[in-house]
Formats: C-alpha cells, sequence, structure tokens
C-alpha cells in the first residue's frame, strides 16, 4: 500500500527522505569535485592568509570544506534510509549550518579562517540550514490510503 506522503521516487520514501537524499548526493558531489580543484595541498590554507584563490562557481574552498561536504554528503545518503534518519539529518544541517553561518560571520577574511569561506558560503550555509529546518519539521501524511466502497 502506498503512503500519502510518497511521491513515487522510492517505494515508501517521504518527500523529507528524498530532500535529505538529493543534499547528500549534491554535497558529496560538491565535496569530490572540490578536489579536482584545491588537489590536497594546503590543507586549512584560506584566502587572506596563504593568498588561497580556488573556488568552486562562487564559493571557496579548500581541502578541510572538501572533507566536510564529502561526510555531509554521505551522512544524507545513509540518513536518508528512514524518516526519522531524515529528520535527524535535517536538525544537523540546521544546527551544523547555521553555526557554519556565524562562523563565517566572524571568520570570513581573517587569516584564521581555516575553512576558507566566503560571502557567498555565508549565504549558502543559511540557505542550508533553513532547508534542514524544512527537512527536519515539515509535515508528512503517514495515514495508509484505504479503498473506499462504491
Amino acid at each position: 500500500m502506498a503512503t500519502t506522503g510518497n511521491t513515487g521516487a522510492r517505494p515508501g520514501m517521504t518527500w523529507p527522505q528524498m530532500l535529505a537524499l538529493a543534499f547528500g548526493v549534491v554535497y558529496l558531489l560538491v565535496g569530490i569535485v572540490g578536489f579536482f580543484i584545491t588537489g590536497f595541498d594546503g590543507f586549512v590554507s584560506n584566502r587572506t592568509a596563504d593568498g588561497n584563490d580556488d573556488m568552486l562557481l562562487f564559493f571557496m574552498i579548500n581541502p578541510l570544506h572538501n572533507i566536510v561536504h564529502i561526510v555531509i554528503g554521505l551522512a544524507g545518503i545513509v540518513l536518508s534510509r528512514t524518516l526519522a534518519g531524515a529528520r535527524t539529518y535535517g536538525w544537523l544541517l540546521a544546527v551544523g549550518y547555521g553555526a557554519a553561518f556565524v562562523y563565517g560571520l566572524i571568520a570570513a577574511g581573517k587569516d584564521w579562517d581555516f575553512l576558507n569561506i566566503n560571502a557567498a558560503d555565508n549565504v549558502l550555509h543559511i540557505a542550508t540550514a533553513v532547508i534542514g529546518l524544512v527537512i527536519a519539521l515539515g509535515p508528512v501524511n503517514n495515514t495508509v490510503a484505504r479503498p473506499t466502497r462504491a
């Protein structure tokens, strides 16, 4: 039987699970692609202290930043298997990226910014934190559809 919260992507998968899976895949790919740009040198280098201008689209990156993206991506893929896991992933995104946003407000442009964050990263971090809240708190109707009598 299908649930009303299922959209057909995977049998029994709710929209928070699909969103967690999608974000997980995107962050995993961003982390992997990031290594093609940064390599493994200058693990915590940043633009201010080291002149690191490595960017993926508009976002500053370094190898540590890439690893963070890979871990977040893998967590999303693994936790998307259940609704409870997807909700947990949503809270991890909300809290983690909320903290990354605050860190970025303080650290961007400083010599000690070990994640090499810029303003575009800050916008992405707060948007991801909001999406995390949506995954964690969004309503899901888990009632089973019952056939009606004619």
